[in-house]
């Protein structure tokens, strides 16, 4: 079997407050791109899980997502056959696009599938969590709200057709640096994330750029100005607008016209702002019926 592991960005991601656990109560609106990992999946005869990556400096063992989400299934349900996994990265690693999330989620839809355990998605989404907030996110896929730490999530309609342009600086961006140094209880412009959902409703692409907002930047643009530098270069390229995803560094630019969007992804990698560009689309809502 052979499942695509989608990234995602974040139209918009507020953080509302830090809670008494340590975690950030947030509110975002994720959407899939057709960006994606490749898992291979293999039933073996001989017992265990062999992952391999076309990355060396990924894990391989259970320190990698996709381990972990395909032994917690196998586990459960006591399945004493082997599964090998080819793992093809092509989702920038650290990137704020949840990649290997992405992969966790693929993990599991395929062990579900394969081994014929006729879990539902919710019932996969519920397990999913306690890999990662935003594994469940990346079950349903789509254009969703999520709330609480990511996990729980509302699907909203689909984006409007676009273009999106993807770039990842040559630089890593902690998460936990970046939540750690977030003093939530002093953000006061707080995205207009209920005004981004009316304009998703109502198919208004240019009311959902016109509200892209991330206050994850009040940190990471001061430390690491090369993210500034690639939103501006996206917006004089026509970008409708840009932002940061995630805690970063990938910034992404959404444009309404297709030889625009073209164009600034060639001025992109002339510039060499970015280490790694992409250019894609929203993926359609549909979660995982697109793949065998």
């Amino acid at each position: 079997m052979k499942l695509r592991a989608m990234a995602k960005i974040n139209l918009g991601l507020d953080v509302l407050r830090k809670r008494d656990d340590g975690y950030h109560e947030v509110r975002m609106i994720m959407q899939t791109v057709q960006l994606y990992d490749l898992l291979e999946m293999t039933v073996s005869e001989e017992p265990g899980i062999r992952l391999s990556a076309n990355l060396s400096f990924l894990p391989t063992n259970e320190n990698n997502l996709v381990c972990r989400a395909a032994a917690m299934l196998m586990d459960e349900f006591h399945i004493r056959k082997g599964l090998d996994i080819r793992l093809k990265k092509t989702i920038p690693v650290a990137a704020g696009m949840a990649g290997g999330s992405s992969d966790a989620a693929a993990a599991f839809v395929g062990v579900n599938r394969m081994f014929r355990l006729g879990l539902s998605t919710e019932e996969l989404m519920r397990r999913a969590v306690k890999v990662g907030a935003d594994v469940p996110y990346c079950i349903l896929r789509g254009t969703a709200l999520a709330e609480g730490i990511g996990e729980k999530l509302t699907p909203l309609p689909s984006l409007p057709p676009c273009h999106i342009l993807i770039g990842k600086p040559g630089i890593s961006v902690s998460t936990k640096f970046v939540y750690g140094n977030l003093r939530a209880g002093e953000i006061e412009d707080h995205p207009d994330i209920d005004g981004m959902i009316r304009a998703i409703r109502e198919g208004s692409l240019s009311g959902v750029t016109a509200r892209m907002a991330n206050v994850l930047e009040r940190v990471t643009v001061p430390e690491y100005p090369v993210i500034g530098q690639i939103k501006r270069h996206m917006v004089e390229h026509g970008a409708c607008n840009s932002l940061m995803s995630g805690s970063g560094p990938t910034v992404f630019g959404i444009f309404d016209d297709e030889e625009k969007a073209r164009s600034a992804y060639r001025a992109l990698r002339t510039s060499r702002l970015a280490r790694q560009v992409f250019l894609t689309k929203p993926f359609v809502n549909g979660g995982y019926t697109d793949e065998r």
